[in-house]
């Protein structure tokens, strides 16, 4: 499965030291230029711009060959859903609200950073508990309602 990742969903999995969950998951993991430099960001937490700094073989960067002009997105956003969009990419990892609306609004799949750590429990990789109890030690902001929505859904 080829998915693409905006910042946010690598930000977080590398906090909460699980981002090898993605080649464990995913087939090929793609990012775009712009997403690459916002995680080397001077202002990115250490253990992410380090990671960026030094990112392993499995992550591709690739830019897109179109830019799109998406003034509500930052550039990450925007490069990640015009890459998906010409890779044909299974999914689109992202968790900013606007930009998922985007993306779906073109007819892209998204996932973020919880749906992630939803699949992997379920492929028996991660405690989906345990990890959301790690992101929230982090500035991930979630309500408790999603939280109950996925755990509502596994149960079925």
């Amino acid at each position: 499965m080829v998915v693409v990742a905006d910042t946010s969903p690598i930000n977080y999995l590398v906090l909460i030291e699980q981002i090898d969950l993605l080649t464990r998951l995913y087939t090929r993991i793609l990012i775009p230029p712009a997403v690459l430099a916002e995680l080397k960001h001077p202002l990115a937490p250490k253990p992410v711009s380090d990671w960026a700094c030094d990112p392993p073989k499995w992550l591709e960067v690739l830019s897109p060959k179109d830019s799109l002009t998406l003034a509500q997105l930052d550039l990450g956003e925007t490069e990640a859903i015009a890459l998906a969009t010409e890779m044909h990419a299974e999914v689109l990892l992202i968790d900013e609200q606007a930009g998922r609306q985007e993306a779906v609004r073109r007819g892209l799949r998204v996932a973020g950073t919880l749906s992630v750590l939803d699949e992997a429990d379920q492929a028996g990789l991660v405690s989906f508990d345990q990890a959301v109890t790690q992101l929230r030690k982090t500035s991930f902001r979630v309500s408790q309602a999603v939280i109950s929505e996925i755990m509502q859904k596994r149960s079925r």
